[in-house]
């Protein structure tokens, strides 16, 4: 599963993962599902009208404008979910990470013809697979990708550590930040120490202070442990 960054409002790098290729063909057979569904019930509604050829042809162009814009209509108004994607928890995103325009929907939609109606997805699968980043041909073009919304985290990927009875926090400015940025900060962390990466951790420093409006002279490395440990401290609480 590849990652790319997203950047905060905060200006915190976070690491988001695209949606597994299992995940976006599963999604695509619970939408075609439906959408084969609606259309058996349209079948079924239009034999019992007993309708003429004129008319009868009429009320199925009517009926199969919502088939027709499934993946358009539910992206642009449910937040880049179908109800397969809502079903697998993953969504249509642009590669900054905000939400797409209705620009983007209709560039991903026009571009299904190629990637999956003239191919039966097989161009589609064939560019995700290459392209590394969740991209198939339309989003290529839209400049969106499909994340995944799972969450994955382990006892030691939390944010809580582990505090004495007495500890007596330092900085209460750290709850400006949320569980899933402070989440983050405590990642980047905690690799940057596993890697010896003393940069990482100065970079992180000065942006911490930054968001938070902290002064302090204490060293890089002893200041961010701190206001991991005062978040905890704080959330616990």
């Amino acid at each position: 599963m590849e990652q790319f960054q997203i950047e905060t409002a905060q200006n915190i790098s976070i690491s988001q993962n695209t949606a597994h290729l299992g995940d976006r063909m599963l999604a695509f057979l619970i939408d075609t599902l439906i959408i084969v569904a609606y259309y058996i019930l349209v079948i079924i509604l239009m034999v019992s009208l007993n309708l003429d050829g004129g008319d009868s042809w009429t009320m199925y162009m009517l009926f199969s404008l919502p088939p027709f814009l499934y993946y358009l209509l539910l992206e642009t108004f449910n937040n880049g979910k179908t109800v397969g994607k809502s079903a697998l928890k993953i969504r249509v995103v642009k590669l900054d990470g905000s939400n797409p325009t209705f620009a983007n929907y209709f560039v991903r939609w026009i571009l299904r013809i190629l990637d999956i109606s003239l191919s039966s997805g097989g161009v589609a699968v064939l560019t995700i697979l290459l392209r590394g980043n969740g991209q198939r041909v339309g989003d290529m073009a839209a400049g969106t990708t499909v994340i995944s919304e799972k969450k994955r985290i382990s006892i030691s990927d939390t944010v809580l550590r582990e505090l004495p009875e007495d500890y007596v926090p330092r900085f209460p400015q750290v709850t400006v930040f949320s569980d899933r940025e402070m989440q983050t900060i405590k990642q980047m962390y905690d690799d940057a120490r596993r890697k010896g990466d003393h940069n990482v951790i100065v970079e992180l420093s000065k942006k911490i202070k930054g968001v938070a409006v902290i002064t302090t002279d204490l060293m890089a490395i002893e200041f961010v442990d701190i206001v991991i440990k005062d978040y905890s401290y704080y959330t616990q609480d």
